[in-house]
């Protein structure tokens, strides 16, 4: 009995110390989260060449995934276990896509306001279900579809909205909608499906999170690389050199967004193995950043939220809390 109440005792600083971490990284996901389209916006001019930011960016997560890893202790073991066929095989695929989804998302942040870009970029959720049922055959409970039609809502509401003259006075529509929204809805498929084949490498193959980060930054700029040869970002770079339109602000936003994909690991790390605390964890942080992103985006550019973003708002906020809220549990038949 004392020996249990011992147990009891000293698991419950470590639950403690677990959930202090997991709120402190989470309340940084949620400004990285929500800071980053108007730091991109504000940081980035137009004349950076869109692969040279993602490269960039890739550069520092794996700077970051490499320094944790050793921090951990982890880094010596990969060493005799590492196989490039291996790494191919989980990460290789996810990698390309990832490679052309930020290169979407590079061009969505210049042509879309910082709220809109937050809201619609949610859309990414509907995919990621989407994939995840495909390929590892995971269900959706009623409330997560319901929750997910809320999200299809909002995302005609905006497309509509915003890539009309009255939703863009200050741009011409079909630019808003040709170089802002469409690319943005692209990366959210690429997204749900980069992130359903992670999940996969992650159950099936066992990889850890930070060596997946390592591997698929490397691939990743690799396929970049090797897009530079017949794109007009490498004729770009050949022209003008690799960092034309780079000033050292734009440093900021690029280690933010390397940043925020290790934030993601992290708090999803310290939530604990089970799925319902990580994902009700995240829901939180998505939810608090679009608050951020429009508190940020009225504050530094004074733009108040258009009329559709008003509209949306509120049905994103209902639909991640709803389907963060009311999971899938498996009955006993299926267990």
């Amino acid at each position: 009995m004392a020996a249990t109440i011992s147990r009891v005792s000293a698991s419950k600083p470590s639950s403690e110390k677990a959930d202090t971490k997991v709120w402190f990284y989470s309340l940084f996901l949620t400004l990285q989260y929500g800071a980053q389209p108007l730091i991109s916006k504000r940081f980035v001019r137009r004349e950076v060449i869109v692969t040279t930011s993602v490269m960039s960016c890739e550069l520092v997560k794996v700077m970051c995934a490499l320094i944790l890893m050793a921090k951990e202790g982890s880094l010596k073991k990969l060493q005799k276990k590492w196989t490039l066929v291996g790494a191919l095989t989980a990460s290789g695929l996810p990698a390309a896509i990832y490679a052309l989804q930020n290169s979407l998302l590079q061009i969505s942040y210049k042509n879309l306001d910082s709220l809109t870009f937050s809201i619609l970029n949610q859309t990414k959720l509907i995919f990621t279900a989407l994939f995840t049922y495909i390929i590892l055959r995971q269900k959706q409970s009623v409330q997560q579809i319901g929750a997910l039609f809320l999200l299809i809502i909002a995302a005609v509401l905006l497309s509509i909205g915003e890539g009309s003259s009255k939703g863009s006075s200050t741009k011409n529509p079909d630019e808003v909608l040709f170089y802002g929204i469409v690319p943005l809805l692209v990366a959210s498929v690429l997204s749900g499906l980069a992130s359903a084949l992670c999940q996969w490498a992650s159950q099936v193959k066992k990889h850890p999170s930070y060596l997946m980060t390592v591997e698929m930054s490397i691939v990743g700029s690799l396929c970049l690389l090797a897009s530079t040869f017949r794109s007009p970002d490498g004729e770009a770079i050949k022209q003008h050199g690799f960092f034309y339109g780079w000033t050292p602000l734009t440093l900021i936003p690029v280690t933010f967004n390397a940043v925020g994909g290790i934030l993601v690991g992290l708090v999803t790390s310290y939530a604990g193995g089970v799925r319902k605390a990580s994902s009700i964890t995240l829901g939180f942080v998505i939810v608090s950043a679009l608050l951020v992103t429009a508190l940020l985006q009225f504050l530094f550019d004074g733009k108040p939220p258009s009329l559709y973003c008003l509209l949306a708002l509120p049905l994103v906020v209902t639909s991640i809390s709803i389907y963060q809220k009311y999971p899938y549990r498996v009955k006993k038949k299926e267990a």
